[in-house]
């Protein structure tokens, strides 16, 4: 039964509505967008959106890269569409629910690059110029309701009559000082009393008011407690002609002009040159529209959304999370119980799968046949999950029988009628799906200690029985690494490698399994393995995390690949058969070296190739380099998605970075934390960022351009519990995730700011310029110890030839040393410490 190919659906996200038929959403990469030159806000933006993209080039990324092509789900329509040209449209507003969409056939391109004028400009003119007509007013029935919400006048205006005797009008005026106690017709106060013999009821009323262009003559009357003298210039000042003439000929006014005539030419000279009205805030888009309503611009990690599941996430711990490749906003975690628990083995052990549809319940589970420590998809095919148990066995699961299900687009079932009688909460709820593991390794095979980390090989090469990397001529990921604690890094492989029994079914299983992976069930070895002796003692490195370099091919191609390449559909996985080392091409460009984080706080550099003794018989080689940097068990060991030659490393209180090809020591080394580190993951857009989870809940942001010395950013209380892992994820160019888990089963989703994930090709150049730096720096202090080495070194035998030869007695005495010796190594010490530029001159210093 052949695998199910991963649908274009389901690269598709659930949200934004549904598009036409001569239109394809698809998903691309930051690689592949570099590749055709479609960049999202750099090469195609909002106000131009299309970019042509020519067939061949598609038809060669897709042969280049296979499965891993971003077009590879639209691999026959690109096969059969007539024209040279297709055209990529860049979707910003994510109408069609991803952030570009291909056009499928001639007719909408030109439909979209050459839209219809609907309307002649005259006809627009015309309609624009057109008086509208008032229409009559036909009544509804409303208008009792606006005459009785109306605010209607119901009392007469007062009216106020002020006269003056016809005699005075037009007699002279004379004004002087007067006492108003002296004068008759003075100012008499009549201060305003509350009256006590009635009051007014204020009563409230709900109407409608409206504004009208109404004239009121109104009044108001105030307490006026003091008389004073006021007036008010009704009518303006203007000078005569002779007063005008009289001030321009003035020679205050030519003094005046003459002294700001050169600063009003300045200033405008400024702003022909630059205009100095422009919003520098707005113009850095800083704004209101790339922050909040208040135009601050959000620089922490806000909380998006948060998962826990009481049923199966009570008294349990998360070990690792993952999101899903394919399906936007699924995000799967492992449960580990306690070790009580574990030992009673009163409850099942799962993975779960949440969704951003429905937070709230889990969306699917992966029944384990113990605890994982952890687990990844597989790149070829997302519905193929491999793990890791802590009994040090491997499992592996099949979903693909519930892609629709995560997806949201599975029809719901029917309502059925409920007993009142029998009714439960519990039993309403709708049954979580659960899928039984497909295969299980032997356990005499295995890991004797817990799997602590697992990788897939690239689907660019494979390992053959004797560890040599080959060509892989089917292109998809058949291998995975697993490490443990036991001193074993073991190589998987998901083939059939010869005939074999049929698998002992449990009586106890009474959920299906998938037939793809049966001839792996409970038969299952690894198909090749290295140990990692100590350097210069006895025993073995305890390895709990590895990183290996993503091998991608040299451009190198026969005519059988480009056979598997023009297949439509990926070979089914119970029909692989693992070849013969004789049929397969040998790679010699293959970086086989791992670096490898230990229990004891060391990093480890070796090679996984066995190395032949004198007996012709192949084993495992000692590891390279040893290096003693970290106080505590290495938990994190990743390189960099911008440099495949930079590896972070996490030990429990610092962080070191590493650059491959430099063994003498690392690049960079961050000082000892007070807090203990527990997870720590590169950022997926910055180059310079990355994140570090902390013991007490807290999240350090790190950006190795703007601050070395400490966090740029600390995010504190971000749970109450220790972090256990965290995990970023990339939904859209806009929208950058962070996933952060702690020892409590809770899954918390942090959006990362804009400031945080907003890249330029500049700052990827920055960085690299900053390691180059930083290596030299490495490179500088090496080489100036060991010439303090040699010289030092020089100046012992040169003394001994100078100095007579001591008796027996005087050798045993100690030797002290004399004042030039003293001032000659302080004069040493200071020379080399102004040469690093750490010297201090001492204060209160004075010449003798």
């Amino acid at each position: 039964m052949p695998v199910k190919k991963r649908s274009a659906a389901s690269s598709a996200s659930s949200k934004g509505k549904r598009h036409p038929d001569d239109i394809f959403p698809m998903v691309l990469t930051s690689a592949t967008q570099e590749l055709f030159g479609c960049l999202a806000d750099e090469d195609v933006t909002g106000e131009n959106p299309h970019k042509l993209l020519r067939k061949d080039d598609i038809i060669q990324d897709i042969k280049t890269r296979a499965a891993v092509s971003d077009f590879s789900p639209v691999k026959q329509i690109v096969l059969d569409y007539p024209e040279d040209e297709l055209l990529l449209v860049f979707d910003r507003d994510f109408v069609y629910g991803q952030c570009f969409y291909l056009v499928v056939t001639p007719e909408a391109k030109d439909r979209i690059l050459n839209p219809p004028v609907l309307k002649t400009e005259e006809v627009f003119k015309n309609e624009v110029n057109k008086t509208p007509q008032p229409q009559p007013w036909i009544p509804q029935g409303s208008e009792r309701e606006v005459d009785a919400e109306a605010d209607t006048e119901t009392r007469e205006k007062l009216r106020y009559k002020f006269s003056r005797v016809r005699r005075n009008f037009g007699s002279p005026v004379c004004f002087s000082d007067r006492n108003t106690a002296d004068a008759k017709d003075g100012y008499l106060e009549c201060a305003s009393y509350q009256d006590s013999r009635f009051s007014i009821k204020q009563m409230q009323r709900d109407c409608g008011m409206q504004a009208v262009p109404r004239l009121q003559s109104s009044s108001a009357q105030t307490q006026w407690k003091f008389q004073r003298n006021v007036f008010t210039q009704y009518v303006p000042r203007q000078l005569s002609d002779e007063e005008k003439e009289n001030v321009l000929q003035s020679d205050s006014l030519k003094k005046f002009c003459t002294s700001v005539t050169p600063r009003i030419l300045h200033a405008l000279q400024q702003v022909q040159i630059a205009n100095v009205f422009v919003d520098s805030w707005k113009a850095l888009g800083a704004g209101v529209e790339d922050g909040d309503w208040a135009g601050k611009v959000y620089e922490d990690l806000a909380l998006y959304q948060a998962f826990t599941d009481q049923k199966y996430t009570n008294n349990k711990k998360i070990s690792t999370v993952n999101w899903h490749p394919t399906i936007y906003g699924v995000i799967a975690v492992a449960l580990m119980k306690e070790k009580e628990e574990r030992e009673s083995e009163s409850t099942p052990s799962f993975i779960l799968f949440y969704s951003f549809s429905d937070p709230s319940n889990s969306q699917l589970l992966l029944e384990c046949p113990d605890d994982i420590c952890a687990f990844e998809f597989c790149p070829s095919d997302p519905n193929i999950i491999v793990g890791g148990c802590i009994n040090g066995q491997v499992v592996l699961w099949d979903i693909s029988a519930h892609v629709t299900h995560l997806q949201g687009t599975e029809p719901r079932s029917k309502k059925v009628s409920i007993d009142t009688d029998t009714y439960d909460l519990d039993d309403n709820k709708e049954k979580t799906p659960t899928v039984h593991y497909s295969a299980l390794s032997a356990a005499e095979s295995s890991h004797k200690a817990p799997i602590t980390d697992i990788q897939w090989l690239p689907p660019t090469f494979e390992v053959t029985r004797t560890g040599s990397p080959a060509d892989n001529k089917y292109k998809i990921s058949v291998q995975f690494v697993t490490c443990s604690p036991d001193g074993w890094i073991m190589f998987w492989d998901l083939r059939v490698q010869k005939a074999t029994r049929q698998p002992v079914i449990d009586a106890k299983q009474t959920t299906p399994r998938s037939d793809t992976f049966k001839h792996l069930d409970r038969m299952w070895k690894p198909l090749f393995r290295i140990s990692l002796p100590k350097i210069n003692t006895s025993g073995e490195y305890l390895p709990l995390k590895f990183s290996l370099e993503h091998y991608t091919c040299s451009g190198n191609k026969t005519e059988d690949d480009d056979e598997i390449n023009d297949s439509s559909e990926v070979p089914d996985y119970s029909q692989l058969r693992l070849p013969s080392a004789k049929t397969l091409t040998a790679l010699e460009d293959v970086n086989t070296k791992l670096y490898i984080g230990t229990e004891d706080g060391e990093i480890v550099y070796a090679d996984w190739k066995p190395v032949r003794d004198e007996s012709g018989r192949q084993h495992s080689g000692k590891p390279l380099h040893c290096y003693r940097v970290h106080d505590g068990m290495v938990n994190t060991v990743q390189r960099s998605p911008f440099f495949k030659d930079i590896i972070l490393t996490m030990g429990s209180f610092n962080f070191a970075i590493w650059k491959e090809g430099v063994m003498e020591d690392l690049i960079i080394q961050s000082p000892s934390s007070e807090q203990i580190c527990t997870a720590a993951c590169w950022s997926l857009s910055q180059p310079a960022v990355f994140f570090i989870g902390k013991k007490d809940g807290s999240i350090e942001v790190w950006n190795l351009l703007e601050k070395t010395s400490g966090p740029a950013q600390v995010q504190a209380h971000v749970t109450d519990a220790k972090i256990t892992c965290i995990k970023p994820w990339t939904a859209s160019s806009k929208q950058h995730f962070l996933a952060v888990t702690d020892d409590q089963g809770l899954v918390r989703v942090l959006e990362i700011p804009k400031t945080l994930h907003s890249s330029s090709r500049s700052k990827g150049s920055s960085v690299k310029k900053y390691f180059q730096l930083e290596e030299d720096r490495l490179h500088f202090y090496l080489q100036k110890v060991d010439e303090w080495e040699k010289l030092k070194k020089e100046a012992e035998e040169a003394k001994k030839k100078t100095e007579p030869e001591k008796s027996p007695k005087e050798k045993d005495q100690p030797t002290v040393p004399s004042v030039q010796e003293w001032r000659d190594h302080q004069m040493l010490e200071e020379s080399v410490l102004k040469e690093h530029r750490l010297w201090t001159p001492p204060a209160n210093t004075q010449d003798t």
